[in-house]
């Protein structure tokens, strides 16, 4: 029993790792991990506190547990039944499939990337690059939504700019969940926005086991009050107009509601508009291309950072106007749907985007890129300032605000025109504005933002 063994040093080690990753997995894991659940349980605790919709548990569970609540959920079962009897595979390589489906959906929340980094970051951004306004309903319909509800946020896509913007403005709301296409999936984009509660979906998925997969997660999201973002128009506007809305997301929130028992379900317009899109450029040749396809190539972001780095550091860079975010009169589904026997799903998304179309801010840009593509090129300064204020006019008789600098026309046309210039869309010399040919395209994208609050003519 006493006698000397010996072996390779080797060996030794091995022996060693293997004990220390014994030792750390039986007594020192567990004790970390609860350390850091109770650290974060207490964040979550004190942020729930300023926030006016507390973070829902549902929310907060472990990454894991809830890919395997989603996976053994009775219909996600149903649906790998179906699926294998329809493919010819096997339910062990249908569930694996639904498994993987589930990984690739399924968020990592933290508090503490969302609230100490991701809305600072927001922060920091929205506010260094435009002057940002927030507009909400007078009648304080916001702060009457039921708390128990389940609270939908449903906005128009102009940029990518807009997860960035929304993502500050509600921060003393809740932690919203974005469902973010499959562009954001790169690392580690990746782990930040999946740290930050959003969820991927595969816009053109064909696959109807994924789609039920990823119907459900929305449904027990929804059934457990999570805060959610949608763009119901799939993507970004390529001519700057609001878009039809797709009916997918509409549908999983709405497939298994019951007005009668359960949470209720409430709709947010929230309208966005800017003075300058990042994506402008990008955006209107893929219109012009006629397809969607488009790609920002690596090289152009980085000569555009460096050249902003170098703006900034000498003193030359000037913010790109307003980025303006209005939210609209909430809708309840259970509301809406009293008395009605129908299908609510297309009902309630005409609804919701006619509401939105309703409250598109009206900024310096649009409107002075309204009035130019009305005027004939080489008109005055005059001229430009006398549309603009018919225009003004005719908003307000529809009691539409305009988001004027100062609160004068005046300054506005001089702010925007100077804004133009500087970008070289339109050119001024001896008091004549004259559009630059190539950039009338430009213009009608901006003009389109608000060309629904005006009629057929001046449209």
């Amino acid at each position: 029993m006493l006698r000397t063994v010996e072996l390779p040093l080797w060996l030794l080690i091995l022996f060693v790792a293997f004990a220390a990753v014994t030792f750390a997995s039986h007594f020192l894991f567990p004790s970390v991990r609860w350390f850091f659940r109770k650290r974060a349980e207490r964040v979550v605790a004190r942020l729930n506190q300023r926030l006016s919709r507390p973070i829902e548990p549902f929310k907060l569970a472990r990454r894991t547990d809830m890919i395997q609540r989603l996976i053994f959920d009775p219909q996600v079962a149903e649906a790998i039944t179906e699926h294998a009897r329809d493919t010819g595979v096997r339910e062990d390589v249908a569930f694996q499939e639904a498994r993987k489906y589930a990984r690739e959906i399924v968020p990592s929340f933290s508090a503490t990337a969302y609230f100490g980094f991701a809305t600072r970051l927001a922060r920091l951004i929205s506010r260094a690059f435009y002057r940002v306004r927030l507009e909400e309903p007078n009648d304080g319909s916001l702060d009457q939504i039921d708390p128990t509800a389940t609270v939908v946020f449903v906005m128009n896509h102009r940029s990518n700019m807009d997860y960035v913007l929304v993502t500050y403005l509600a921060a003393n709301r809740s932690a919203l969940s974005y469902a973010v296409g499959e562009w954001a999936r790169v690392w580690p984009l990746g782990w930040l926005i999946r740290a930050t509660g959003a969820y991927f979906i595969r816009r053109k998925s064909g696959n109807i086991l994924y789609s039920r997969v990823l119907a459900r997660y929305v449904q027990m999201a929804t059934a457990n009050g999570v805060m959610q973002a949608v763009f119901p128009e799939g993507g970004l506007s390529l001519d700057g107009r609001v878009r039809s809305p797709k009916l997918g997301l509409f549908s999983y929130i709405m497939a298994d509601f019951d007005p009668n028992n359960g949470r209720d379900v409430v709709f947010v317009p929230v309208a966005l508009n800017y003075d300058r899109v990042l994506e402008d450029r990008v955006l209107v040749a893929a219109a012009s291309a006629n397809q969607r396809k488009f790609r920002i190539r690596i090289h152009t972001v980085v000569r555009y950072f460096l050249m902003h780095l170098v703006q900034r550091l000498l003193g030359r860079f000037l913010r790109f106007g307003y980025a303006a975010v209005n939210f609209g009169p909430p809708l309840s589904l259970k509301e809406f749907m009293k008395d009605r026997n129908d299908d609510p799903i297309k009902p309630v998304a005409a609804e919701l985007m006619a509401r939105l179309r309703d409250i598109v801010p009206v900024l310096p840009v649009p409107l002075i890129a309204t009035a130019l593509l009305q005027l004939p090129d080489g008109s005055s300064k005059q001229q430009v300032s006398d549309r603009v204020q018919d225009l003004l006019k005719r908003l307000e008789k529809r009691n539409i605000k305009a988001r004027l600098p100062k609160g004068e026309p005046q300054f506005t046309v001089d702010v925007a025109l100077g804004h133009l210039n500087m970008r070289g869309i339109i050119s001024q010399t001896d008091d004549v504005v004259r559009i630059n040919a190539a950039d009338r395209p430009l213009l009608a994208f901006y003009s389109n933002s608000i060309s629904h609050h005006f009629d057929a003519s001046a449209a």
